[in-house]
């Protein structure tokens, strides 16, 4: 499925949010909030509240980030990528959720997998991916601060509060990633093949 819309989708007052996603709206170890909630205010708060405002924020880093595969960093945070740069969909991810919640709107990383499926084949290798879901209306919403466009078919493998939550790989020792191999199946609502191509095949050696 298509990532969903609802262009008046509205925030949810602190006071009136559930339980579960107050975490959301806390700093964590990628996302210093915190730090960079001035910088939130003065960019993004004398805009309307609701879906428009928080696409302002991925707007945002689509002009100060420029993505580049090869600088993928476990140290850089939402800080460091607010200077702008070259940056992964992480860097993305953290920056949009820094500001957001800096705003008051929960906004939880996603951790996962999104194929070539309904856009031009990109020359570039496909990979695990990083993106976000904010609350709005009363329920979570799929935003792409890396791609800042709707997506058909992601695979969701883990949810957090920023990278250090649902880390692709935590190991002790050195390692070797030998073959890594994915396919994504364009299917109807049976499950059935549209078209019985796979797509976004990618082998990794």
């Amino acid at each position: 499925m298509w990532d969903d819309v609802d262009f008046a989708a509205q925030e949810t007052r602190v006071e009136d949010l559930p339980d579960d996603a107050l975490i959301y709206l806390m700093a964590s170890r990628y996302v210093e909030s915190d730090v960079l909630s001035q910088q939130a205010w003065d960019l993004f708060g004398h805009l309307q509240p609701g879906w428009g405002r928080v696409q302002a924020v991925l707007d945002h880093g689509h002009k100060v980030l420029t993505f580049d595969y090869g600088t993928a960093s476990v140290f850089r945070t939402a800080h460091d990528a607010s200077k702008g740069g070259m940056a992964v969909c992480r860097d993305f991810a953290h920056l949009a959720l820094a500001y957001l919640r800096a705003l008051n709107i929960p906004a939880r990383y996603v951790n996962g997998y999104v194929g070539d499926i309904g856009v031009p084949k990109v020359d570039a290798p496909m990979d695990f991916a990083a993106w976000i879901e904010v609350y709005l209306s009363g329920r979570w919403w799929t935003f792409d601060p890396r791609n800042n466009e709707r997506r058909l078919g992601r695979v969701v493998v883990a949810r957090g509060r920023d990278a250090a939550d649902v880390a692709m790989l935590a190991s002790f020792g050195p390692h070797q990633l030998l073959d890594f191999t994915v396919w994504c199946h364009p299917v109807d609502e049976t499950g059935q093949e549209l078209d019985g191509m796979a797509f976004g095949q990618e082998t990794r050696r």
